[in-house]
């Protein structure tokens, strides 16, 4: 069953790779050297690169159900 959840990422991102280090799903990585990219397959919305962003910049989303 995949998650209600995923995280998103928004414009103010550094790339610094916080969240990198702390995804469990290895759903996350730094795209270019510019900004981190969520895979929505891998990731399970736990939260914890949302926490540990410096910029603020992660936030969770909801799923869309039934699409």
């Amino acid at each position: 069953m995949a998650s209600k959840r995923y995280a998103a990422v928004g414009n103010h991102c550094v790339a610094c790779g916080s969240c990198v280090k702390v995804c469990p799903m290895s759903a996350i990585s730094i795209w270019r050297g510019v900004a981190a990219r969520v895979d929505r397959e891998k990731c399970v919305g736990c939260g914890k690169c949302e926490r540990e962003c410096p910029a603020g910049t992660i936030t969770l989303k909801s799923r869309e159900v039934g699409v």
